[in-house]
């Protein structure tokens, strides 16, 4: 693309979605399938159309918010990290202003789809633009800031409680620390793959963290993810279809650990990437066990 020339709107639309990963949707996917478990899990497996699009299209739009908070956060850092070079923020294709004039816009678009909801989704829906808009600048000083991310992005959890409920009960919040777990175990995976340019940049992921014990670390955390649903479950009542898809996401979560076991990098990558069907196996199992055995 000739800089030199002004731009016009379909490219401009197009660098904004890049910066928001359009092309990329493992972010949505990994967002969407917590909510969907509460959201399934809530309404005891019917929920209503507009809840389904709403925090669908909710977790999307806010993701995609929290891409381009993210790359306005860190515009300085990411052009001394090989994999973040060519963000169209970090190359000077878009401005710092465009980026964070689009991660308004996106969440505000978000906001409007709550509105048909009750209070204490609205009030919930602040704590959740709060801990994306945070994120960024918690990740500076925090050694596991994926912990952090793991609250973040399993916010839609107690959200799709309030919004079927207008409670969240025990195995809601259960659900969520669930996902603090499953999320320290993803995003350890994608922090190794960054950690040479981590260590030279002075920056604390849990990769660094744990350091030898990254792979260790991980398992443990998968762990505690499938321990944690199955207490939630057992407070639902879920039998054998839920079992049944615990079952599977464990033995995807052995698969993750046998790929990263050397911690080459694409391995870690991969094993990251994979981990949506981590998230649709558990959503599966509720499924089954809610709408169709329910």
């Amino acid at each position: 693309m000739n800089s030199s020339l002004p731009l016009t709107i379909s490219q401009r639309l197009g660098l904004y979605a890049r910066l928001v990963r359009i092309d990329k949707p493992i972010g949505i996917l990994l967002l969407v399938w917590p909510t969907l478990w509460a959201l399934w899990a809530a309404s005891e497996g019917r929920p209503s159309w507009y809840f389904v699009f709403a925090f669908v299209a909710g977790t999307a739009l806010m993701r995609s918010a929290g891409c381009a908070i993210n790359d306005y956060f860190d515009r300085d850092v990411d052009r001394h990290v090989e994999r973040t070079r060519d963000r169209v923020l970090t190359s000077g294709l878009i401005t710092a202003n465009e980026a964070l004039g689009v991660a308004i816009a996106l969440a505000l678009v978000s906001l409007l789809l709550i509105l048909p909801m009750n209070r204490l989704v609205w009030a919930l829906s602040v704590v959740a633009v709060f801990l994306a808009a945070t994120y960024p600048k918690f990740k500076r000083f925090f050694a596991i800031p994926q912990a952090y991310l793991g609250i973040a992005f399993g916010f839609g959890i107690p959200m799709a409680y309030a919004a079927v409920l207008e409670t969240v009960p025990l195995e809601g919040w259960i659900m969520l620390a669930a996902n603090i777990f499953w999320a320290m175990a993803y995003d350890t995976e994608y922090a190794m793959v960054d950690r040479p340019d981590d260590l030279k940049l002075g920056l604390r992921t849990s990769a660094i963290t744990f350091g030898k014990w990254d792979v260790a670390a991980v398992g443990l955390c998968y762990a505690a993810t499938l321990a944690l649903l199955g207490v939630a479950g057992a407070r639902l009542g879920y039998g054998w279809a839920y079992a049944a898809g615990l079952a599977g996401a464990a033995a995807i979560a052995v698969r993750h650990l046998w790929w990263i076991r050397d911690r080459d990098r694409a391995a870690c990558f991969r094993a990251f990437l994979h981990n949506t069907w981590f998230g649709f196996s558990v959503f599966a199992g509720i499924f089954v066990q809610t709408t169709l055995l329910g």
